[in-house]
């Protein structure tokens, strides 16, 4: 659906949409796959490098921030903070929408303005889909793949191009809490879109945080999604093993070990989740499946969701900030 166009109700009832246990798919080896995964990204050292840049704002400075993701290779972003402000502040760490890029330096300031450091990563290899563009590139080649992110390297996980994000994301976690002036122990995470399944995937694997917030998430029950939406970028799975005919179980394989439903169970950070119910991008059950397993192998994990039941993916737009801002007070005491 484009924003702002909208279609009747397709997926299930909200009612069984708040009971909604789909069936997990995990492979036997996932927690050394990620675990291994952890171990080869943190021999490389987070190296953080900041660079003061003129945004032209009284109120926020903005820094050029490059740090060491995944294989070591430098992730680009934009760490901003309140000005004049005396820290340790508690930190924001978000991720982008598919295709976006960090865009310009004056365009993250909602974070900074109520009074936290945020840390805006890029994604590696996007950028040029929509926005005002990105800058990292992707030095990992791939095999065959349609035009888009989603089947780059997807008949192996570990040539899977989510590998690489979700452990820029982690990375991005290392990076803000390394930084002089932020509270360590007082990071946040969140994104919207893509940017929610790895919201998902870095409160997954990563530990001490204080709020996750997955706002419409993607890359979640991917068997689902692909068999009820026609839409991209789940579409872009559709169209490979459409050619890709005798790959069906290697990808399906591939897709276990980055499904958020199953990233979702290891979270340990509060979740506050946001949901569209007309969204044909990323389904409400696909949602779901994530958000009702959230933290179920830590325990008693706190969790709501806010519902918009009229609207497609764009989802609250700036009314879950509001939400988000007030959950952050809560788990964060700033």
């Amino acid at each position: 659906t484009i924003e702002g166009d909208h279609v009747a109700r397709f997926d299930l009832p909200l009612a069984e949409l708040q009971a909604y246990r789909a069936e997990l798919e995990e492979p036997a080896d996932f927690e050394d796959f990620w675990s291994s995964t952890l171990a080869e990204a943190r021999a490389f050292d987070v190296d953080v490098r900041l660079e003061r840049v003129d945004a032209g704002l009284e109120l926020v400075e903005v820094f050029d921030v490059t740090f060491a993701g995944f294989g070591g290779h430098p992730i680009k972003g934009w760490f901003s903070r309140p000005r004049g402000v005396e820290g340790p502040l508690p930190a924001v760490v978000q991720y982008n929408g598919y295709g976006g890029g960090r865009g310009l330096p004056f365009q993250h300031t909602q974070w900074p303005s109520a009074g936290f450091a945020h840390l805006f990563m890029d994604t590696r290899g996007q950028g040029a889909g929509w926005g005002e563009g990105g800058d990292t590139p992707d030095p990992v080649g791939s095999g065959p793949a349609t035009p888009g992110s989603m089947t780059q390297g997807i008949e192996d996980p570990e040539t899977y191009y989510y590998r690489r994000v979700f452990i820029d994301a982690v990375r991005a976690v290392d990076a803000v809490r390394a930084i002089e002036g932020v509270d360590a122990e007082r990071v946040a995470i969140t994104g919207g879109s893509q940017g929610g399944g790895m919201t998902i995937a870095a409160a997954a694997l990563s530990e001490g945080l204080k709020a996750a917030m997955p706002d419409v998430p993607f890359l979640s029950h991917f068997s689902r999604a692909i068999e009820i939406t026609d839409g991209f970028p789940y579409g872009e799975i559709v169209k490979y093993l459409a050619v890709r005919r005798h790959a069906v179980e290697q990808v399906m394989r591939t897709l276990s070990y980055f499904d958020g439903m199953h990233l979702a169970r290891r979270a340990s950070a509060p979740g506050l989740f946001s949901v569209a119910l007309m969204d044909m991008i990323c389904p409400p059950s696909t949602v779901y499946a994530a958000f009702n397993r959230w933290g179920e192998l830590r325990g008693e994990v706190a969790k709501h969701i806010e519902v918009y039941p009229f609207d497609g993916h764009e989802g609250g737009q700036s009314y879950q900030w509001v939400h988000q801002r007030a959950w952050l007070r809560e788990h964060l005491g700033h």
